[in-house]
């Protein structure tokens, strides 16, 4: 970990990995999405509503692998001080926010024909607006300072607090009785999807998990050269 905590080593590593994950992004959304939308039968009860699920449920998936990541990230800036840790933190949370997006908004137009509303308070979907929200707070508060530093620590601070809403998430469909199905692909035994609709939706969970790590690798490339940018033009102010 400390050996990629200097951004020069993470930037030679990122240049190998780029090609790598946003080739095996394209392959694997181009298969999963035939798969899921011709490949795959429509359900007995939801009919075609079904093919939904292999957007919803990739995106439920990422908006939590993010949270996990960015909590992670801030940890390890908090506890080692690696600035580079406040940098990846800071590039997933706009990545994460937007798959918790997609996620509330197709659950939304698979609930209206299945459950008659667009929107109902379930544990799940109200944990979930709760994550999408703590997204938003943790881009609003690392931005909301003039000390980059001091942005970065609050926005840590922030993430690590708002982790107990992660296992709320995962758990919510078994401590509660709520609308939202159980878990059917995690659960303890042998996955209770047909493998014709679970080979699509793993293929779209690994095309959405080689989209983040090539969004972040971006973005995180962004952020090093726009720090570097205001370090320079730092030492020109100080220097003139």
């Amino acid at each position: 970990m400390h050996r990629f905590a200097n951004p020069a080593r993470f930037l030679r590593a990122a240049q190998l990995v780029l090609p790598w994950s946003a080739g095996l992004t394209v392959a694997l959304l181009a298969a999963g999405l035939y798969l899921g939308l011709l490949g795959s039968p429509a359900d007995y009860q939801q009919g075609e509503t079904v093919r939904i699920m292999y957007v919803h449920v990739p995106s439920a998936w990422m908006g939590l692998f993010v949270y996990s990541n960015m909590a992670i990230a801030s940890a390890v800036a908090l506890i080692w001080k690696h600035p580079l840790a406040d940098v990846v933190a800071k590039a997933s949370a706009p990545v994460g926010a937007g798959f918790t997006f997609v996620c509330l908004v197709t659950g939304a137009l698979w609930g209206k024909p299945m459950w008659g509303t667009w929107w109902a308070w379930d544990a799940r979907l109200t944990s979930m607006l709760i994550l999408l929200f703590l997204y938003l707070g943790h881009m609003a508060l690392v931005n909301a300072f003039d000390d980059p530093t001091r942005g970065a620590k609050a926005g840590a601070v922030l993430a690590l607090a708002g982790f107990v809403n992660v296992p709320i998430i995962k758990y919510s469909v078994d401590w509660w009785n709520t609308l939202h199905q159980p878990a059917s692909v995690t659960r303890v035994g042998m996955p209770a999807v047909d493998p014709a609709m679970l080979t699509p939706l793993l293929l779209m969970g690994l095309a959405f998990t080689t989209f983040f790590v090539t969004l972040l690798i971006l973005r995180v490339r962004s952020e090093l050269a726009a720090a570097k940018i205001r370090a320079i033009r730092m030492v020109q102010v100080h220097g003139g």
